[in-house]
């Protein structure tokens, strides 16, 4: 599913979903492969891949698999199980280019 708007999944969802803007996965929400987002919102659970700038696993949320992202929050009683890797935002690499640049 390939989308320009916000999403808010609160059933069950197999695939894979890339949305420019917001993907929103409510408590009865259950997704079953990779995100590809802006800004990710858990309530529920998902099991696969995901790639967001802004990732919050509330309470009661849940992922697991491997998260990239450039923030993540995760609120007591959200879990996460996998590996996370730290991307950076595209200013703070242009940022850095410029240090060395300047050295």
């Amino acid at each position: 599913m390939t989308l320009s708007c916000n999403l808010y999944v609160d059933g069950n969802f197999e695939g894979i979903i890339n949305s420019q803007q917001e993907v929103n996965i409510g408590k009865n929400g259950r997704i079953k492969g990779d995100i590809f987002t802006n800004r990710l919102i858990v309530q529920g659970m998902i099991e696969g891949n995901v790639n967001s700038a802004r990732v919050e696993i509330k309470a009661g949320g849940r992922i697991s698999g491997t998260l990239e992202s450039s923030e993540l929050i995760i609120e007591a009683k959200g879990v996460f199980e996998g590996n996370s890797v730290l991307k950076q935002s595209a200013q703070k690499m242009a940022n850095q280019k410029q240090q060395i640049k300047k050295a």
